[in-house]
């Protein structure tokens, strides 16, 4: 009998459509290290959140990449390591783990009268005057063409600085979604603001 294979020998993907418990634990031990490396590279983000709190936020980090990793099996086509593939999801699911706690607590302003916060500097007189015109102009365009959604969804990310993910999960709706609100609204805008030229 061959002896047993180490982990960097495994055959990843045929254990795992096995659902073999030593490969499961294996890969998750792998993920929980990633996913506390990505956690304590983006610490600055969570000042006040104690080694606990971030432990426990890379664990479950680590959760959700083993499941997605699990479920999108199949789609993995061998052009790199497995254990490379695999070290993505977990540092994404740490990294919006992190955007998400960061925003837990901050109030998101979805309204009409955010976009005056953009001219907030001191310019010169001509300066300023250019720039308000601009600014009248990109409002009149903003109120005219676009919808409240996009409107919304535009001062959110372009203004605001609201990372795409949580902003999704505050409007129960996919990243994917508010990514076509915001190329759309920009493409609104564009033309009109050509149009006026």
């Amino acid at each position: 009998m061959p002896p047993p294979r180490t982990a960097t020998e495994r055959d990843w993907v045929a254990d795992l459509h096995a659902r073999d418990p030593v490969a499961i634990t294996d890969l998750h031990g792998l993920l929980v290290r990633a996913a506390r490396f990505e956690v304590g590279r983006r610490r600055g983000a969570l000042p006040h959140a104690d080694g606990a709190a971030l432990d426990d936020l890379a664990v479950q980090a680590a959760d959700d990449a083993l499941s997605a990793i699990l479920a999108k099996l199949h789609t993995f086509r061998g052009e790199s390591r497995f254990t490379t593939w695999a070290y993505k999801f977990a540092l994404l699911e740490a990294s919006v783990r992190m955007r998400r706690r960061a925003w837990h607590d901050r109030e998101i302003a979805l309204d009409d009268d955010a976009w005056p916060r953009i001219a907030a500097a001191q310019p010169s007189p001509q300066e300023s005057a250019e720039t308000n015109e601009r600014l009248s102009r990109l409002a009149a365009a903003m109120r005219d063409t676009l919808t409240r959604h996009q409107r919304e969804v535009l001062v959110a990310v372009a203004l605001d600085g609201v990372p795409i993910d949580v902003l999704a999960e505050r409007l129960g709706t996919t990243r994917g979604a508010l990514y076509k609100t915001v190329h759309d609204a920009r493409r609104r805008l564009r033309a009109q603001l050509e149009g006026d030229r």
